[in-house]
């Protein structure tokens, strides 16, 4: 699998698995360390001649950077440390936000999330702690190529510049919980609506699958349930559920619900010591596991919370804030150190999630991956 700024004479091969005698769990992979040579006891890549020649066997290659792409436009938003410095709110645009509904009023509380995409480093310790949870079904090679993925949360990985040297950026996405829901519009049962902290939940037992709400959602973070995993979990691995948290049967849609049960269990803890809600109180999985504390998840109607005091900072921006939807979702711009000598060129117009074309096709090939990142300075591109 070609990445962009992997040298053409060099193979790069992941290390750990491969182990014979580990069951199918541990049994997954190659084996690489027959390549290695060991010296006092430990093994060493270095200085082993390895020769590549093709064979005449194929081996299946299954990614999801290439599921879910919302191309052609501002998906990560970066600058330059000195653009930055001159004016921090440069290249984000501000939409006029309009909406035929009256504006939600929430009298309790009003829950948030904001990433740092100057922090965030792709690690994918969030969907690990998010999948372990919330009960989210492992699926297996066969059915995510068919992109049947079940993540509430994914790591979009966009690429910039020249294959030869390019740039990552990387996103976390999950649901935005938007103030106008358009999955909430288009259900028929009403199994996703509004509720009064803005969240947008899930009715499981009314959800009869019809997955409008995954074709209107913009931000493809909706999951359609194809098979009754819990039939499928042996024992004792039926014990390992959350059981704060329903486990979902066939043929249902889901999605991120801002770990609603430790909401739950944060504000009743509140309750039973009497006494305020304080920022804190709450974490969600992926905000605790984040080892880069990119996340931070708060109440919007707490001014002193941490969420509301970077829900005002000048580099946060809502993803696709042209659609309206007014997610609850705040990212923030990207700064870079380093100065490009195309910083104020325009970025393309096509952009996906780049993971490499599936075959050698020359460099030709490798010069048509797309770019989602927006550099700017002094404006947005």
């Amino acid at each position: 699998m070609i990445q962009p700024g992997l040298h053409d004479d060099v193979v790069a091969l992941a290390v750990g698995y491969g182990r014979k005698a580990a069951g199918k769990v541990g049994n997954i992979g190659v084996d690489a360390y027959p390549l290695s040579s060991f010296a006092k006891g430990k093994p060493v890549f270095a200085g082993r001649v390895v020769t590549l020649k093709k064979t005449s066997e194929n081996y299946l290659l299954v990614s999801t950077q290439d599921h879910h792409v919302m191309e052609g436009r501002a998906i990560v938003l970066e600058t330059t440390k000195s653009a930055f410095e001159k004016d921090p709110s440069s290249g984000i645009h501000k939409h006029q936000i309009f909406s035929i509904w009256p504006q939600h009023q929430y009298t309790k509380h009003k829950w948030a999330l904001s990433v740092d995409l100057n922090s965030c480093t792709g690690c994918s310790a969030c969907v690990v702690a998010c999948q372990s949870e919330n009960n989210v079904p492992v699926v297996g090679k066969k059915y995510v190529l068919e992109g049947r993925e079940m993540h509430w949360i994914r790591i979009d990985r966009y690429f910039k510049g020249t294959p030869e040297a390019p740039e990552v950026a990387v996103m976390p996405l999950m649901c935005q919980h938007c103030e106008n829901a358009p999955c909430e519009t288009v259900c028929p049962v009403l199994a996703t609506v509004h509720n009064d902290e803005g969240l947008n939940d899930m009715s499981y037992n009314r959800c009869v699958g019809t997955r409008y709400c995954a074709n209107n959602c913009p931000y493809k973070v909706r999951r359609f349930n194809w098979f009754n995993y819990v039939k499928k979990r042996e024992e004792p691995l039926h014990m390992s559920y959350n059981p704060d948290v329903t486990v979902r049967p066939r043929g249902v849609m889901e999605k991120c619900t801002f770990c609603v049960q430790r909401i739950r269990r944060g504000t009743n803890i509140a309750k039973d010591e009497k006494r305020a809600f304080k920022d804190g109180d709450v974490k969600t999985a992926c905000q605790e596991s984040c080892p880069a504390d990119a996340i931070v998840f708060g109440d919007l109607n707490d001014a002193n919370s941490k969420v509301a005091r970077l829900f005002q900072e000048k580099r946060t921006y809502k993803l696709l804030e042209e659609l309206n939807a007014v997610p609850r979702v705040g990212y923030m711009t990207r700064v870079r150190n380093a100065e490009r000598a195309e910083v104020s060129g325009h970025g393309s117009e096509h952009g996906q999630p780049a993971h490499g074309p599936a075959k050698d096709e020359g460099k030709e090939d490798k010069k048509k991956h797309g770019n989602n990142v927006q550099q700017h300075e002094g404006e947005l591109v």
